[in-house]
């Protein structure tokens, strides 16, 4: 009687022990993010004993070590965890996961402080997304990149609004390409690259006039006419006013009316009609980067101008004329 209880003890112990075992084992690499990453490294190289590669089991890994090593604050293994997981998911054909990921592996770099590798992270997002023929995201992520650059890698932000309205722009999407073009020239603004400003602020209105915003397109206009003042460059004010003026929206809009007091304000070198213009409610209505630098104005000396008119009016003088 006492034998068979022995018997029947002793396999239930062992059990016991290896089923314990068995779970510490399991719960100790769950909680250990290195020891993911190695088990799917092998499960990715072929070797004598592994003749094909298992894609799936190793991206279902790497996405576990990803979270682990982030929630540890180990940015740098996330990151590369992140990247390895963006990899197995295009190796499933899975290209939106993969743009995720490449998106969780630019904020790692920019935890960081890697400018380089949030940009080249975003990017090919982007080109994840593109390849599920979404452009709105595609477009989006580029438009992240920009916003966590604009202060480490202001030249970079810029480069990337651009290409995010180039995206959507090629989808037929202007209208949704507005506020890019706006943070572009903000960012512009900031470099003190008024120029570029300018141009991208063009760029918007023609944005706007192909979806026939016309509001849009004609704040735009008097907004880069503005850029130009500010940097004290008024004969490409000026061209650009009558640049502007071809479009007939413009020219018989409040803005085309505002921009043509404003330039003979500064042909006049009245010093109160340009403050008083510039404090006016269609300045008022532009957006908030143009009129902090509208409420500046003017910037130099505009007497130099009124002076620059006065003598283009003048017959030129014939010094040997002493009469």
């Amino acid at each position: 009687h006492r034998g068979p209880c022995k018997c029947g003890t002793k396999p239930d112990s062992q059990i016991d022990r290896r089923s314990k075992k068995g779970t510490h084992s399991t719960s100790a690499m769950g909680s250990d993010p290195e020891k993911l990453i190695s088990k799917a490294d092998k499960l990715t190289k072929l070797s004598f004993t592994r003749w094909s590669i298992d894609w799936k089991s190793a991206t279902g890994l790497y996405e576990q070590a990803a979270n682990g090593f982030r929630l540890a604050k180990s940015y740098e293994k996330a990151k590369e965890a992140f990247e390895k997981a963006s990899k197995g998911q295009e190796m499933l054909s899975s290209p939106w996961d993969a743009a995720k990921h490449m998106e969780s592996a630019a904020t790692m770099a920019k935890e960081l402080g890697n400018w380089k590798e949030v940009a080249d992270f975003y990017r090919r997002a982007s080109e994840l997304y593109n390849e599920c023929g979404r452009a709105q995201p595609a477009s989006d992520a580029l438009g992240k990149g920009a916003r966590v650059l604009e202060d480490g890698a202001p030249d970079v932000a810029v480069q990337l609004y651009t290409e995010a309205c180039a995206i959507l722009e090629e989808d037929g999407k202007e209208q949704m390409a507005f506020d890019l073009y706006r943070d572009a020239a903000r960012v512009y603004l900031k470099l003190e690259k008024y120029e570029d400003a300018a141009a991208i602020l063009i760029s918007l209105a023609l944005a706007a006039d192909k979806c026939s915003a016309t509001h849009s397109q004609c704040k735009a206009y008097l907004s880069a006419i503005i850029v130009y003042l500010y940097s004290h460059d008024f004969k490409q004010a000026e061209k650009c006013y009558n640049d502007c003026c071809q479009v007939e929206v413009f020219l018989n809009s409040d803005q085309g009316r505002c921009a043509g007091k404003l330039l003979s304000a500064y042909a006049d070198g009245n010093v109160e009609d340009i403050k008083r213009v510039s404090q006016s409610s269609t300045v008022s209505n532009l957006d908030h980067t143009i009129i902090k630098i509208a409420r500046k104005l003017p910037t130099g000396d505009v007497s130099a101008l009124k002076n620059e008119a006065m003598k283009d009016n003048e017959d030129p003088l014939d010094e040997d004329d002493l009469t």
